[in-house]
């Protein structure tokens, strides 16, 4: 569907032939045959336009556009109008109406070009609009979102489903990456040109949640002093995220539920019905199956939410993408403050590589910050936080063995790949030629001299 479009004219004939012109074109069309059955759907329902005659009997098109500039989100107005009475509709687009038609339409085509340039305005605005909102971050590339052997299932799993209308309920450790994913799953959908608009219901006090998901009256609550339009508004014609779905008060999984089932909502404070044109996709660190045992998490929102779980792996249990993410971190953060290092030294990533990372991805992204910061010409273990290197070396043989077996097991590999080419190697391992020919003697792969 391309847009609600509410359209008000009290010629039978003519309004049946417009209402046919834009539902042929994709459009969703309510009709009235005058001002004051339009007022009162518009009371009841959310439009993104409103096609309205100016000449009517009892309320107008002019009196009933007057009628919704106070409202918090106002639909767009388009009048219709004879040939004498121009100067009215000129006057109406002053007073912030989008444009006007006159009597008899020159073609089916001069109208469709005024709603749909109208419809795609408000729609870049909306966008617009939800990214300053949400803030949204670019995404790293696909390659390193899906990397490691253990996120291949996954990554089939987001393109089977982006395709779909169904909800999505992902779960997976924090800083395991469950808002990329969502955003992956946003980007390869229908939707992936409208918004994505991400909202932690762990982050936001109780008493906040539901105005921030469903927005609210002007005098809702006290310090309501102007209404305001909600999380799924902003989101209208795309995705949103709601991570950490678990923390989400019983009283409120009501009301998310209600959206789920009938698409429509209220602001807070208010009556009119406003429909949630939005794809949900929850995330939880949380076993959503035990809350509901523990009457925690309603059942019925649970089932509606579950219709396509997707697992992320913790990133302890996928260390075979830690090369690459590294890398990636280390490019990113050395751009940001002007750096040039060369890469991580082997014994940095083989201590990286035994420690259990228990915050994941965010845990990494931290380290990896923090390294560049301290690095001089490349990330060595003396870079990494002392707790890290505390637990990964111990200063036992044991240990020590463990990382001389990694850091080998690397530069074999490595060798392996560019065809004993030692300086392509040096270059993939982030290491000088006379390092790697150093370590090379160390671990006998070569005779010393």
């Amino acid at each position: 569907m391309k847009g609600r479009i509410l359209l008000v004219e009290d010629d039978e004939t003519f309004r049946s032939f417009v209402q046919m012109i834009l539902e042929d074109d994709g459009y969703e069309v309510l009709t009235a045959v005058d001002g004051l059955k339009g007022l009162s759907l518009i009371r009841k329902e959310s439009f993104d336009l409103v096609v309205t005659d100016l000449k009517m009997p009892g309320k107008n098109g002019l009196e009933l556009f007057h009628e919704t500039r106070l409202d918090p989100n106002p639909p767009l107005f388009i009048f219709i109008t004879a040939f004498g009475r121009v100067d009215e509709a000129v006057g109406a687009m002053k007073e912030g109406a989008v444009d006007f038609l006159t009597k008899p339409l020159e073609s089916p085509d001069t109208l469709l070009a005024i709603v749909n340039r109208a419809i795609e305005g408000q729609m870049r605005t909306q966008e617009y609009l939800a990214l300053k909102e949400a803030e949204v971050d670019g995404l790293p590339p696909e390659n390193l979102i899906f990397a490691g052997q253990a996120m291949q299932a996954v990554r089939k799993l987001v393109q089977d489903v982006a395709s779909t209308t169904a909800n999505v309920l992902i779960y997976g450790e924090s800083g395991t990456g469950k808002e990329l994913a969502a955003k992956a799953i946003h980007l390869l959908s229908p939707r992936g040109k409208a918004a994505f608009i991400a909202i932690n219901c762990a982050a936001i006090p109780e008493n906040l949640l539901e105005s921030e998901l469903f927005g609210h009256e002007k005098g809702a609550f006290t310090g309501a002093i102007q209404a305001r339009q909600g999380k799924f508004e902003l989101a209208r014609g795309g995705t949103i995220f709601l991570d950490e779905i678990g923390e989400m008060p019983l009283s409120l999984q009501a009301k998310l539920l209600r959206v789920l089932q009938e698409r429509v909502f209220e602001r807070v404070g208010g009556s009119k019905e406003i429909r949630a044109d939005v794809r949900v996709i929850a995330a939880t660190n949380r076993l959503l199956q035990e809350e509901v045992t523990q009457r925690r998490f309603r059942e019925d929102l649970y089932y509606r939410l579950n219709v396509f779980p997707i697992q992320l792996p913790p990133l302890r249990e996928r260390i075979d993408a830690l090369p690459p993410l590294t890398e990636y971190f280390l490019q990113r953060f050395s751009r940001q403050i002007g750096k040039k290092l060369k890469g991580v030294e082997p014994e940095a990533l083989a201590a990286m590589k035994v420690y259990p990372w228990p915050g994941n991805i965010r845990e990494l992204q931290n380290v990896m910050e923090r390294a560049v910061i301290l690095a001089r010409n490349s990330i060595t273990l003396h870079n990494l936080p002392d707790q890290m290197v505390r637990d990964t070396i111990q200063d036992s043989t044991e240990s020590k063995d463990v990382l001389r077996s990694v850091e080998k097991e690397l530069i074999l590999k490595a060798l392996l790949k560019h065809g004993e080419n030692r300086r392509l190697t040096a270059i993939e391992l982030g290491v000088s030629r006379r390092t790697l020919q150093y370590k090379l003697k160390e671990f006998g792969l070569i005779d010393g001299d």
